[in-house]
């Protein structure tokens, strides 16, 4: 019962659209600020359908604090900044990550799963491909007097092709499609007679890539900076309901220094910003701001291009609010002699949008064509984070290395 509870609220969590529990529920004082009921500041989370588009999948990101937009070309850049593809080393890279699942809660069947390579046609081009799966394991559902009805598998996922093309020796750009599935409770129905439907949807992400050296005292060092616009596309829904979901499309902007410092050691400083382009909510709850016309909540009435526009200033308390919804992540990377790494790193969200707050750490290996990434999440606040504690890996297989034997 515990585990399904557990599944349940997960289920939740990724569907929020189900439940008018998913929007904040906060008074407005004289003062013009938003308060939580208890007197604290509002709590505001920006909320969208399919949230699973924007975990970090791969363990070399997660164990430096989730950044990614300007580290070194491999595989995984698909899920960050394609554009950086066409930088790789190697003609040839495969990725493949496994990441368990709240397994601090005693789930033992929820995972991610993240499989993503790419081929250099030439010099100047890159194809990408990804495919990203995520599993809620196996779920009893039941009718709201409590029976129990069918045993279903919720799941989602999503296929992804890139391209990538240097524009310059310096400067590159990316765009990728995406094709999203999500199964949560697809054959149920809700309390109105409704039955739920498979979510389908598709996206786009656009990115750029520019690349530098730096002379310093102590050797050479390469500077990268990226930009992406990640999942711009259409809205979701799993009913025949017109009020559809957005997607979590998000802005990123990154950067990478790294330091050769000899021919053995380096290390790499880096860091991203992200903000999600999806409107804020009324701070209200779903009883603010209705369209007397058909009752939908005013923002969830915009098309996906309008929302990622106003996403920049329609927060309720305005510019302050909306600093409050950027996220951070720094990070560093050493590497002895390109075989062994050491990692870490943190990630920062403000109280009022979400409050994940975590340090990470991981190791990296190398030998020959593989490639092991390892990481772990070391909680910073009493909120729990669905990956506590959790170890996660990444394989990498460099198909170079081949060439480089011969």
């Amino acid at each position: 019962m515990k585990s399904r509870l557990l599944k349940m609220a997960v289920l939740t969590v990724f569907a929020g659209i189900f439940s008018t529990a998913s929007f904040a529920q906060c008074v407005k004082y004289p003062d013009g600020k938003y308060y939580n009921l208890d007197g604290t500041p509002c709590t505001n989370t920006v909320v969208t359908a399919v949230p699973f588009l924007r975990i970090t999948p791969d363990a070399r990101s997660s164990a430096m604090g989730d950044v990614g937009i300007g580290l070194s070309a491999d595989p995984n850049a698909m899920h960050f900044n394609a554009s950086k593809l066409v930088f790789a080393e190697q003609e040839v890279g495969v990725s493949a990550t496994y990441t368990p699942w709240l397994r601090s809660l005693g789930l033992s069947d929820v995972y991610l799963a993240y499989l993503t390579g790419y081929v250099k046609l030439d010099e100047f081009q890159t194809l990408g491909m990804g495919l990203r799966y995520f599993s809620l394991g196996s779920i009893q559902f039941t009718d709201t007097e409590g029976q129990e009805l069918l045993t279903g598998r919720p799941n989602e996922f999503e296929v992804a092709f890139a391209y990538a093309r240097k524009l310059s020796d310096k400067l590159s750009a990316g765009i990728t499609g995406k094709f999203i599935y999500s199964n949560l409770a697809a054959g149920q129905q809700l309390e109105g007679g409704e039955t739920i439907e498979a979510g389908v949807g598709g996206a786009a992400d656009i990115s750029f890539t520019y690349i530098t050296p730096i002379k310093t005292r102590n050797g050479d060092s390469d500077l990268t900076i990226g930009v992406a616009f990640t999942n711009i596309g259409s809205k979701i829904t799993y009913t025949k309901s017109i009020d559809r979901d957005f997607i979590p499309a998000n802005f990123g902007l990154g950067a990478a220094w790294t330091l050769n410092l000899d021919d053995f050691n380096s290390i790499t400083f880096a860091g991203d910003l992200n903000k999600l382009m999806v409107p804020t909510p009324c701070p209200g709850g779903p009883d603010c701001d209705v369209d007397p016309q058909d009752g939908r909540l005013d923002y969830k009435q915009q098309s996906s291009v309008s929302g990622i526009f106003s996403s920049f200033s329609d927060a309720p308390e305005g510019f302050n609010e909306e600093l409050r919804e950027l996220m951070y992540s720094v990070g560093v990377e050493y590497w002895y002699d390109k075989q062994f790494a050491v990692r870490a790193g943190y990630f920062h969200e403000h109280v009022q949008k979400g409050n994940r707050k975590f340090f990470t750490v991981g190791l990296g290996l190398k030998y020959n064509i593989f490639g092991m990434n390892f990481s772990y999440l070391v909680p910073t606040t009493n909120q729990r984070n669905p990956l506590d504690n959790t170890l996660r890996f990444s394989l990498l297989f460099d198909f170079g290395a081949f060439e480089s034997d011969n």
